[in-house]
């Protein structure tokens, strides 16, 4: 499909007569009824088009415009265009114009210079469908390559926790555990940005929008980007309107825009500054400001700055640490949203301002999400944990035990199914990518197996965006390795709590 050559030439005998030119050269081609035609069949695939000057009326320029402006970024569609010798009109000049990879022909054309050209037109499509699956291949790797990472980092944050659990009172491991705390959250959000890179360009991201406050939004950021500023005697200042600002958009995609933005000022402001983060409402749009009295942005780069893998320089002009995807990725987040970023500076050494406008309306009063259900103390629970990483297995499995919880480990599927035989679980809590059974179907199995009894089921995963699968196996809820135990025992007394209310007293 992709290898054929499109024929557009309205009237006349000239469609059959190029098509009977390429058939003799081996070329396949397909003759287009008419414009529309000629729009469904560019949506299915083509090495080219060929078509006539006087087709551009008759609807063939305003489909290959329309094509041109919209087509991947791998892509550029080879045109040949048959025009009379000598031929000047307006059509004929908007398509030269703006057609881009576009070669003309002087009618009448020697066979054997059609036949010519349009094998040098589909050797340069094949060149961009080997361009194709390079990007493809690269994204199936960033995304196998962000799972991976996922994997180690899970029992290293979760051996972390041990540490404050065993030894609450040290001061020296506090601060090692600080530092590893910190090198953790970092990695985790480089891994991150490169799933969404992947997601992004696979086009996987689905924004899942509610009603959120942006002070909600903005003292998360803070939280996640304090660490690093007071490491570096960094001040953060917020300023915010008095009155609750409400968005309808993705809570995490948001926090994500906003916090790349910050991460980005404090990589590159000097010790000892400030950033300054102000917020604005007027006439329903929502302008946020991030400040800083950093090394600035020379004029030239800006056009750059939000460009895939570009990266700033420091003041010694060396490449600056990261992987140069932040704001890239904040921009692409901010224009799902129907908004937009922009970047500002008065030069190297000037500081840098950055506004993110988004759509937004004020709350007569303050709107804060249902929190989890509060915990209740004391109780005590059957819990398996299944993971074929035996070292995010039996370090999760300790965290529960000095909780107070009765836990037993299976690393695989079967043995999951086994411990469920043997001992009835309250909470489940699995890995999806083990061998041979994976976590959908020991899932699914379980459910079978339950015939009525509760538990509480939740995937753990380095895939990011697997939650629609979970829920189909049978999953309860879906978190995205490395996991805070936090988050874990959040979910477990939330269900422990909402059974207890649905359990009727006597």
């Amino acid at each position: 499909m992709e290898q054929r050559i499109l024929i557009y030439a309205p009237g006349g005998q000239d469609a059959a007569l190029a098509s009977q030119v390429l058939a003799s050269g081996a070329i396949a081609s397909h003759a287009c009824r008419s414009a529309c035609d000629l729009a469904e069949q560019l949506a299915l695939g083509a090495g080219g088009v060929l078509t006539v000057d006087e087709a551009l009326h008759a609807g063939a320029y305003q489909v290959l415009d329309e094509y041109g402006r919209q087509q991947p970024d791998w892509s550029d569609l080879p045109i040949i265009l048959l025009t009379h010798a000598g031929l000047d009109s307006l059509p004929l000049r908007q398509a030269i114009a703006t057609l881009g990879n576009l070669t003309l022909l002087e009618r009448p054309v020697h066979m054997l210079t059609l036949i010519t050209s349009a094998h040098a037109m589909l050797r340069a499509r094949a060149r961009q469908y080997q361009v194709r699956e390079t990007q493809r291949r690269k994204d199936e790797f960033l995304a196998s390559l962000g799972h991976e990472l996922r994997n180690p980092l899970a029992p290293i944050k979760t051996s972390i926790a041990l540490l404050s659990h065993l030894y609450p009172e040290s001061e020296q491991v506090n601060k090692v555990k600080g530092v590893i705390e910190r090198q953790v959250t970092h990695l985790t959000r480089l891994v991150d940005d490169l799933l969404d890179v992947a997601r992004i360009t696979s086009g996987k991201v689905v924004l899942q929008c509610k009603d959120i406050a942006l002070q909600q939004v903005l003292s998360h950021v803070i939280e996640l980007c304090q660490p690093a500023a007071s490491s570096r005697n960094i001040s953060i200042a917020l300023d915010l309107p008095p009155h609750t600002v409400m968005l309808h958009a993705d809570y995490a995609r948001l926090v994500q825009i906003f916090a790349n933005i910050v991460s980005n000022a404090v990589k590159f402001t000097p010790n000892g500054g400030h950033i300054h983060i102000t917020a604005q409402l007027a006439d329903g749009q929502l302008q946020v400001a991030v400040e800083d009295n950093g090394i600035g942005i020379d004029p030239d780069a800006i056009p750059r700055i939000f460009s895939m893998f570009e990266q700033g320089r420091t003041v010694a002009g060396q490449m600056a640490s990261g992987l140069g995807i932040g704001l890239s990725l904040a921009r692409q987040f901010a224009e799902m949203h129907g908004g937009k970023i922009e970047a500002h500076s008065a030069g190297p050494g000037l500081g840098s301002r950055f506004v993110v406008s988004l759509a937004a309306s004020m709350a007569a009063s303050a709107a804060t999400p249902a929190g989890d259900a509060p915990a209740r103390p004391g109780q005590a629970v059957q819990v398996l944990v299944v993971d074929d990483n035996r070292d995010a297995a039996d370090s999760l499995q300790a965290l529960f035990l000095l909780e107070g919880h009765a836990v037993r480990v299976a690393y695989d599927g079967a043995q999951a199914l086994a411990a469920v035989d043997a001992v009835w679980p309250q909470l489940i809590v699995m890995d999806l990518g083990m061998p041979d059974m994976d976590g959908y179907e020991t899932a699914r199995q379980i459910r079978l197996k339950a015939r009525g009894r509760d538990v509480l089921m939740i995937a753990l995963t380095g895939w990011g965006d697997a939650g629609q699968r979970t829920a189909q196996a049978g999953f309860d809820h879906h978190l995205t390795k490395p996991v805070d135990f936090a988050a874990l025992a959040a979910r477990l007394q939330q269900h422990l709590a909402q059974r207890a209310a649905s359990t009727p007293t006597r």
